[in-house]
């Protein structure tokens, strides 16, 4: 049975472990938006710009969490407003990639092929399931229902990820340029939930400062 000092070294060692997880996610997602985007922005793809952008508020999403680790009340009070924001944020992208990716069918504008799209989002498909099993399993060991919560959302970009793997498969080897903006299309339903969720500030209420 561990002792009081030992439990304490083993949770400050989660704790750390828990931080570098976060600066993990949040520098992959800082890259994935660099990228996507611009890659996006040279092929014309809905998809790719859509998920490049999400990639961005995801990252604020990232720094709210650390921040609040690191906060006391205030910084809970003050992460509520952010997740807010953060929620907003969420539901306008859902709406500028629902008229993008509209548009761009009812336009019949054809994506150029993007192999930097398609290796991105291979290679997030496979870190992002990685990331998420490792914060469960640090979140099981603090109790933390922030950093679950947090994890569920990388999950969800393993299936942004998937989606848009996807749609620049099928431009690319069968030629159906519609693949790209329904594959943003398809996008929409779970970025405006990411949104929702934040709206109603779903966090874990009970969690407090860590050192």
């Amino acid at each position: 049975m561990q002792s009081s000092a030992e439990a304490l070294v083993d949770r400050r060692t989660q704790v750390r472990r828990g931080r570098l997880l976060e600066y993990l996610t949040l520098g992959w997602n800082l890259i994935e938006a660099v990228v996507a985007i611009g890659a996006g922005l040279a092929a014309g793809s809905s998809a790719l710009i859509g998920f490049g952008l999400d990639s961005v508020i995801e990252s604020s999403s990232g720094a709210v969490l650390l921040w609040r680790l690191r906060a006391g009340e205030e910084g809970e009070r003050r992460e509520l407003q952010a997740l807010r924001l953060v929620g907003v944020s969420f539901l306008l992208l859902a709406g500028y990639v629902a008229f993008e990716a509209g548009g761009a069918l009812w336009r019949r504008e054809a994506p150029e092929e993007s192999l930097v799209g398609v290796v991105l989002a291979a290679v997030s498909l496979v870190v992002m399931p990685i990331l998420a099993r490792a914060k469960r399993s640090v979140a099981a060991d603090l109790g933390s229902a922030a950093l679950e919560a947090d994890s569920r959302q990388t999950d969800l970009c393993a299936v942004l990820s998937a989606i848009l793997l996807g749609g620049l498969l099928l431009n690319a080897l069968v030629g159906w340029w519609w693949a790209d903006p329904v594959a943003a299309l398809a996008m929409v339903p779970v970025i405006a939930a990411e949104g929702v969720r934040a709206l109603r500030g779903e966090r874990c209420d009970d969690c407090a400062p860590v050192d």
